[in-house]
């Protein structure tokens, strides 16, 4: 009988740990399916976002049809060409331009005032798996659209090596380091805005106001159109050729825009869909508010005016899409709309500075109120959420801080232009246009335009 109890309690200590190390088997396989399943995950996310800041990418890309098509529609059919030769090649120049210097000042270790390591993407896995592939060709993009900012402003009268130059110097140069400044932690930088809290989301100083007080430095120092201004100094319409053409191009920004400020995430969640509301409803109401005040002050709902309210409105609420309500986004693009109807008017009348398109406006002064609105509406430390005037405070040190370095650097770039290579074309050419004589074609065969302005 002993022997037989002695035999079964062997067998229930072998059972026993037989089972205990089942039981360490299945939990060690337990920890590596939960290890496989949150590598899948993060694999999975990375991928996600990846695909969308490319597709956000090729969006903001798209954009530049756009700008051609504004720039065209609101100018004279004899320089068609021309503005056309000069969007391609301001992003063509940029893109190379961008490569090999601007994305390193910008983006790498910095110095205190701009980086100075991923030149060319140096250190860069080959294979393409990089994270910084993805990440050049989006901030590419963004380069390429403050260069062609300037071109709006300087339409009609600017030569065309003159244009290639500063293109280069933009998208090399100037937009860059101020870039570093607000950006340079999104990838290796430290900027020292960003340092201090300023918020600029998806670029309305970093982008637009930085291209539009270049575009404000380029029309003072290139001067106005032939018969802009009269003898006593009145300023004069020059009518846009082609407002369908306009207005197609304000559609395709528009359309864009949902690229640059969602895509600015570069990261595939529900803030996607959020920012994009935000996006759409300032637009809305900035041509709304555009199309009412033209209406009051010209006694008709002026076309031309309400399409530049839509992208006021746009360029505004990029800053602080990603800190608004929908209210306060609203409130921004009625505020954008309006404002910029009345600068459009006082640039041409007040300050007698000839901008064909309204690029000062829209993008330096409507990207100026977009940084500000951040600090007046932003639902985390705005002035009207009970976060005192410290937010404020910040965003209006980056708006002065752009517009010195780029409306600084800019005079002295393009004066430099003037004095060298040349920055306006012979009066002659100008009054044939500057499709044949800076590029020996029209844009409509056969249709010159002979005017004396």
């Amino acid at each position: 009988m002993k022997k037989f109890i002695f035999v079964l309690l062997i067998l229930a200590s072998l059972t026993t740990a037989l089972s205990a190390q089942e039981m360490a088997s299945d939990s060690t396989a337990t920890v590596d399916y939960a290890a496989a399943i949150t590598k899948a995950s993060e694999d999975l996310q990375t991928n996600m976002n990846i695909i969308w800041t490319c597709i956000a990418a090729f969006l903001v890309f798209f954009m530049q049809a756009g700008f051609a098509m504004v720039e065209s529609g609101f100018t004279r059919a004899k320089s068609a060409v021309n503005i056309m030769m000069k969007n391609m090649m301001d992003f063509s120049i940029g893109t190379l331009a961008f490569f090999f210097l601007g994305f390193g000042l910008m983006f790498g270790a910095t110095n205190g005032f701009f980086g100075t390591t991923d030149f060319m993407l140096s250190g860069t896995d080959v294979a393409g798996k990089d994270w910084n592939w993805t990440f050049l060709i989006f901030q590419t993009v963004f380069a390429g659209t403050a260069a062609t900012i300037v071109s709006g402003a300087m339409a009609e009268r600017t030569k065309f090596v003159g244009y290639l130059s500063y293109s280069l110097f933009i998208c090399l140069l100037i937009y860059p380091v101020f870039g570093s400044w607000a950006w340079g932690s999104l990838l290796n930088g430290d900027g020292w805005l960003e340092g201090i809290g300023f918020v600029d989301f998806a670029g309305s100083t970093v982008v637009h106001s930085v291209g539009g007080w270049l575009a404000l430095a380029g029309a003072i120092v290139v001067g106005p159109r032939i018969g802009k201004y009269s003898p006593d100094g009145k300023a004069r319409a020059i009518p846009g050729h082609n407002i369908p053409i306009a207005s197609l191009g304000v559609f395709i920004l528009w359309f864009g825009w949902f690229g640059f400020n969602p895509g600015s995430t570069t990261f595939g969640d529900g803030d996607i869909g959020r920012i994009a509301v935000t996006t759409n409803l300032a637009a809305a109401a900035g041509a709304i508010a555009a199309m009412i005040t033209s209406w009051i002050m010209s006694k008709k709902p002026e076309g031309g005016m309400t399409l530049n309210g839509a992208l006021a409105g746009l360029v505004a609420i990029t800053a602080g899409c990603a800190n608004l309500s929908p209210v306060g986004s609203i409130i921004l693009g009625l505020m954008a709309g309006v404002v910029v109807v009345l600068s459009v008017v006082f640039i041409d009348h007040v300050l007698k500075i000839d901008d064909p398109v309204g690029a000062i406006s829209v993008h330096g002064v409507c990207g100026a109120l977009g940084t500000l609105g951040v600090g007046l509406f932003a639902v985390d430390g705005g002035l009207f959420y009970g976060g005192g005037f410290k937010l404020l405070g910040i965003q209006a040190v980056g708006v002065l801080a752009g517009f010195a370095w780029a409306f600084g650097v800019g005079l002295i770039l393009f004066f430099a232009i003037k004095y060298t290579v040349g920055l306006r074309v012979a009066e002659e050419e100008e009054v044939l246009g500057l499709d044949i004589g800076e590029h020996g074609n029209e844009a409509y065969s056969g249709f010159s335009t002979f005017t004396t302005f």
